[in-house]
């Protein structure tokens, strides 16, 4: 124990000695010795740290995520040469399904330190995270101390699970605003535990945090983390994730061998693109699953030796397909657009529709629009009084953003409704293969949105070919996939009249002037 600390356990101690043992305070006060003395005080000697080995088991455990893994090689190269140093907070945040959870762990098998993991959803209780004072009945350390406390060691990977889901602050304090002196390399060296009363240093310990989404994580508490962003996956890596560790473990988890099980060459790619449309791979190592589940039943009721599953197999053993490409079908008459949204589960698109009925010029919108949104369609058609030689006021124009029953808010569908409002117009048609997010100016400058990666991975899932973002947006296309950024093409836009021309023109992309492709 450092020497303060160790002065007051004696003091302690001496109490604990002239105390009548059938005390209760004297059964207090034995525990919380036992705490003192059971906690890692002192720092283990550094274990040699080897970047080979760490990034052997970095691309072992998880295919791509290139830009998280390098960040990890560059903390563990820093410790090596600094092994005193503090460690960074680092922040995960992504869809469901991403593997955050996981990547923790294979931190820790690289580092060679021990994990922990401390869920935080739904916690909302200060105690839970700075511990009780002693004075009450029944009081223990918070869970960073029992956390470390279970690791053996100061020099411990710390996983903070789900930190966008801590309840909020009530009657018993704010736990979000407990975790700010945890979270703060410059005053995490001293953290005080209301239980322990003495300091323990948390600066060697790697603290990982996970979020699906950064709006509900406190603006100092975000302040503190290194947030590093997880999207989703394209098919492709959909296909080398399941190929190199979903099949075998289904194979494994429901009692069958590598003999055992023939999967035809389409089945994988049929269930990504036909059962499955997530960012993540939770739901597509369940449908893995359910195949699984069926070749095993097969095997222990026919006997037979091996059994092999073809894409023509799946509609038997997991019903009929439940995602069509309805892009197409959906923007075949005027007035219709293609949207990108983005959600704390990835990216989606989004169907803008527009109709006229004659009336008095009024705007009606449906479809649980945020306030948003609703400004949005208000400027998309003032920008189109503009751009159209029809009188608006003639007719009652109704936009519609089908799924009713999910609330959508946003400041990136003014694009795709200036678009569909045109389109309704004009009587033509947007092109079926064209998908577009932007924010518009009544001046008609397309301003810059966020999610551009989500956003993209997104229209490739849906089958779009040719994805309209706004030109400032154009440093956001080396966030997106190198597979993605093949397979689409971006087209840049700086007004609403170069999202008409790709549009609703017939020209070809590369004979256009103002075609910027990324």
């Amino acid at each position: 124990m450092p020497e303060d600390t160790l002065k007051h356990a004696r003091k302690e101690l001496k109490r604990l000695q002239r105390m009548n043992e059938n005390s209760g305070e004297s059964s207090m006060l034995r525990t919380y010795l036992e705490w003192l003395t059971e906690l890692p005080w002192s720092l283990d000697s550094p274990q040699p740290i080897d970047i080979a080995e760490a990034r052997r088991v970095l691309d072992e455990d998880h295919f791509g995520l290139d830009k998280i893994k390098r960040r990890i090689l560059e903390h563990l190269a820093v410790r090596k040469l600094k092994p005193e140093g503090k460690s960074p907070i680092l922040c995960f945040v992504g869809p469901p399904g991403v593997g955050k959870t996981s990547l923790g762990q294979s931190i820790a098998r690289a580092t060679g330190m021990p994990f922990q993991r401390i869920a935080l959803g739904g916690v909302h209780d200060e105690a839970e995270i700075r511990g009780h004072r002693r004075t009450y009945i029944g009081a223990m350390p918070g869970n960073v101390i029992h956390a470390v406390k279970r690791a053996g060691s100061r020099a411990a990977v710390l996983m903070l699970d789900e930190i966008d889901k801590l309840g909020a602050g009530g009657f018993h304090g704010d736990p979000s605003s407990a975790l700010l002196e945890v979270l703060d390399p410059e005053q995490n060296s001293k953290f005080r535990d209301n239980y322990l009363g003495v300091d323990f240093d948390l600066s060697s310990v790697l603290f990982i945090a996970t979020a699906n989404q950064l709006d509900t994580i406190p603006g100092p508490l975000r302040d503190r983390m290194e947030i590093i962003q997880l999207p989703g996956y394209t098919e492709q890596e959909k296909l080398e994730i399941a190929s190199r560790y979903l099949v075998s473990r289904q194979i494994g988890a429901n009692g069958l061998v590598a003999e055992q099980v023939v999967l035809g060459e389409g089945v994988v790619p049929a269930i990504i693109s036909d059962y499955t449309r997530e960012a993540g791979v939770r739901n597509l190592e369940r449908e893995i699953g359910n195949v699984m589940r069926h070749v095993a039943m097969r095997i222990a009721e026919e006997g037979p030796d091996r059994v092999a599953v073809n894409a023509g197999d799946l509609q038997a053993i997991l019903g009929p397909r439940r995602f069509e490409n309805e892009v197409a079908q959906r923007t075949a008459t005027s007035g219709v657009a293609t949207g990108l949204a983005w959600t704390p589960v990835g990216g989606d698109i989004l169907f803008i529709e527009a109709a006229k009925v004659p009336g008095t010029g009024k705007l009606i919108l449906t479809g649980q629009l945020g306030d948003v949104m609703k400004e949005s369609a208000q400027a998309a058609l003032t920008l189109a009084r503009g751009h159209l030689e029809d009188t608006l006021e003639r007719w009652d124009i109704h936009v519609h953003v089908p799924a009713g029953a999910t609330p959508k808010d946003g400041p990136s569908a003014g694009v795709a409704m200036f678009t569909a409002l045109v389109s309704l117009f004009r009587d033509r048609s947007v092109r079926p293969d064209v998908a577009m997010t932007g924010e518009i100016s009544l001046r008609g400058l397309v301003l810059p949105i966020g999610g551009v990666k989500e956003k993209t991975l997104a229209a490739l899932r849906a089958g779009i070919h040719t994805v309209m973002l706004p030109r400032r947006n154009e440093k956001d296309l080396v966030d997106v996939p190198a597979d993605a950024r093949e397979r689409l093409r971006f087209v840049l836009l700086d007004t609403v009249e170069d999202a008409l021309d790709v549009a609703l023109g017939d020209e070809a992309f590369t004979d256009h002037p103002r075609q910027a492709a990324a």
